[in-house]
């Protein structure tokens, strides 16, 4: 038996407070205590005191991506490009597909704003889609509008 003072152990013991344990109960918290230490000290070391899901907007910012000057104009140029391919195609199927691709609206949605047949509004866009891919040159494919064209200000 081995006696051991549970304020060591415990930070809510306030005064010393001395107990007997038997010799394992005894090795397994000083065991327990030297792992405490050492990750204290690898903590202090890689000074890795943040924790990235405590809610404190330290994730938000360690994984946010700044873009670079050089992809913002890219940007810019490529919503210039879409904008005036959208432009280029008749009104009402122009709406359609800025409904359908950019908006993330279903057929059905769309059919139903305008009181048409679903068929009439899928046959719409996918023409207009064509008609967007013939003027970029099968360079770039309308689809990849869901990716956000900007994340800060311009």
């Amino acid at each position: 038996m081995t006696t051991i003072n549970l304020k060591d152990f415990y930070y809510w013991y306030l005064t010393d407070e001395l107990v007997e344990v038997p010799d394992e109960v005894a090795e397994e918290l000083m065991a327990s205590k030297r792992r405490e230490a050492a990750h204290a000290e690898r903590v202090r070391y890689n000074k890795a005191y943040y924790s990235l899901d405590c809610d404190d907007g330290i994730e938000y910012s360690a994984c946010l991506h700044e873009p670079s000057p050089q992809e913002l104009m890219d940007r810019k140029e490529l919503f210039f490009r879409l904008w005036n391919a959208l432009n280029s195609l008749p009104e009402i199927q122009g709406r359609r597909v800025d409904a359908h691709l950019i908006l993330g609206k279903s057929y059905r949605q769309i059919a139903r704003e305008e009181g048409v047949e679903k068929s009439t509004i899928r046959r719409s866009v996918e023409r207009g889609k064509g008609a967007d891919e013939k003027i970029f040159a099968g360079k770039f494919l309308i689809y990849s509008l869901h990716l956000p064209l900007f994340s800060g200000g311009m």
